[in-house]
């Protein structure tokens, strides 16, 4: 869970950033944030957060 949580926090720092430096804009960043949404929806969605988690571990392993 707390994996889980400071990831998103990661990821949304990286959005706003992007966001406000021009890189990113709001209506394709609104499209993959919807697409991430129904993505968590699938069934796909346990096997990419094991994924997820499998190299959070190898990262803290190093």
């Amino acid at each position: 869970m707390a994996l889980s949580i400071s990831l998103v926090l990661l990821l949304g720092i990286i959005v706003v950033i992007l966001v406000r430096t021009g890189y990113q804009r709001i209506l394709p960043g609104i499209a993959v944030l919807l697409f991430g949404f129904f993505l968590a929806n699938t069934g796909v969605a346990p096997t990419i957060t094991g994924a997820v988690s499998s190299v959070a571990g190898w990262i803290g392993s190093l």
